[in-house]
């Protein structure tokens, strides 16, 4: 293996499991590495310290163990039992989750290999001691929890599980990958074919994603495309379940891996906040958040998006919510019944509609614009999710700008005694930064705001305490007289 020494005094960053190796830290090269490939990091005194992916730009090292063997061949199995323990933990993944087939799993004795900054390990379990898990299913952490409805959910965050520039989201059953990086790439049928152990036939395909992340200028043949497909799987979408709300998810043609699975949690507590107020959803996407608020008993919603793609999924969300949302949640919550109930379809209003007494208005109009010309006082909750403004260091000044003005609209123009939940999804931005942001933002409407909650992203993008770069979602829930 490639050995790469580091300057005197700059290993303290990898001592403390720091994922990343910056270029400027390293002293030399045995060997010429190409980029992608695995090499071992040493200090300058030549004591061993990790091994990762070799890259070309600021960061030459992407750290993926710092005891194992990257290129072993058990490797990527071992890690995605290790991240798929962690969905169990949280009650994310289960034998008896409810999908939107109503799939049950059966179940068995099961074993995983834990290894980490510790070292590695074996963690056994039988039924008395962890309860039933699902066949084909291991994992260590937590005692066995049920899915509540959740179909879809991040299977790999990067560096949050140990596997920097690797992205993996589950939607029941369908894994889209997305590789950050030249080593992810390179190992991305490795990757496949380990998801093929670890979930056996709950497998339904593999879909890689990374013509639009991986380092464009290294020369890599980007064309998403399936890596794996089931016999006779043929579907390029499918509907999810995410706490028993039902979402129409394409990943050939939807943004990212083809849902925003990280505002779950938040979602839900729109949700809690919804019933009985008047709701606008800026930058709506597909529309989670204006689904959340619904089937919660709001008393209007109104999405906005500039994109009509957007907005036509929007409308499809909201007919897969309206027409089946009762039985669904007999299905997956028989001792409570109904929680969520179904959308009225003649509550639904077209993109190009305008009538406020509709339930469901949806406008596909620049969210901005819309902000700025609605009358003060029309809404009680006021979402606004924009994209990243600020996808490096050179572009924050004018992305805490554009926060800073988006924030004041909309405590504006928000009634006296409505909510504003507010998020910034750019990683340079971190939440300090955010929530001072917000703070002129508010100073300069002059009304009282109060801050509710400090929100983040779900669970299921951990975030490594050796790695608080990892938190890019920030949001915060405010109170506005």
């Amino acid at each position: 293996m490639i050995k790469v020494f580091l300057k005197h005094g700059r290993d303290e960053s990898l001592r403390r499991f720091h994922p990343w190796v910056f270029s400027g830290a390293v002293a030399q090269v045995q060997g010429s590495p190409a980029e992608g490939d695995i090499v071992a990091v040493y200090s300058a005194e030549g004591q061993y310290l990790a091994s990762g992916h070799w890259q070309i730009g600021s960061i030459a090292v992407r750290i993926l163990s710092f005891d194992a063997d990257p290129a072993a061949p058990d490797f990527w199995e071992i890690s995605i039992r290790r991240a798929l323990a962690v969905r169990e933990a949280v009650g994310l993944y289960s034998g008896d989750s409810c999908t939107s087939e109503g799939a049950a799993g059966q179940f068995e004795r099961s074993e995983v290999r834990i290894s980490g900054p510790a070292g590695p390990g074996t963690l056994a379990e039988t039924k008395s001691e962890r309860g039933l898990r699902p066949q084909g299913v291991t994992g260590g952490g937590a005692p066995f929890i049920s899915s509540p409805c959740t179909s879809c959910f991040r299977l790999v965050h990067g560096e949050g599980d140990g596997l920097p520039g690797l992205i993996i989201d589950w939607y029941d059953g369908v894994c889209v990958m997305q590789a950050h990086s030249v080593g992810m790439f390179r190992a991305r049928m490795q990757i496949c074919a380990a998801l093929r152990t670890v979930f056996g036939d709950r497998l339904k395909a593999v879909y890689d994603k990374s013509s639009g992340t991986a380092p464009f200028k290294a020369g890599l043949d980007l064309i998403d495309g399936y890596l794996w497909r089931a016999e006779g799987f043929t579907a390029s979408e499918t509907v999810v379940l995410e706490n028993g709300r039902k979402f129409l998810v394409n990943w050939e043609e939807g943004q990212k891996t083809g849902f925003f699975l990280d505002q779950r949690d938040n979602r839900a507590l729109v949700g809690k906040y919804a019933a009985g107020r008047r709701v606008l959803n800026l930058f709506c996407y597909t529309g989670g958040f204006s689904i959340y608020a619904l089937t919660s008993g709001a008393e209007r919603v109104d999405s906005v998006d500039s994109s009509a793609k957007a907005m036509s999924l929007v409308e499809r969300n909201i007919q897969l919510n309206s027409a089946s949302q009762n039985a669904v949640n007999a299905a997956c919550r028989p001792d409570r019944g109904s929680d969520y109930p179904a959308i009225p379809l003649e509550g639904v209003q077209g993109v190009k509609e305008d009538s406020s007494q509709k339930l469901c208005n949806n406008f596909c109009e620049d969210a901005i614009e819309f902000l700025r010309k609605i009358p003060e006082g029309a809404y009680d909750m006021i979402i606004v999710d924009p994209p990243a403004f600020a996808k490096h260091r050179g572009a924050l000044k004018n992305a805490l700008r554009a926060y800073q003005r988006l924030n004041a609209a909309a405590i504006a123009k928000v009634a006296p005694g409505g909510l504003v939940f507010t998020f910034s999804c750019s990683q340079v931005v971190d939440k300090i930064t955010f929530a001072n942001t917000v703070f002129s933002a508010a100073a300069q409407t002059g009304r009282s705001v109060r801050i509710l909650d400090r929100l983040c992203q779900g669970a299921d993008h951990p975030v490594s305490i050796y790695h608080p770069e990892g938190e890019y979602l920030k949001g915060l829930l405010l109170y506005v007289e």
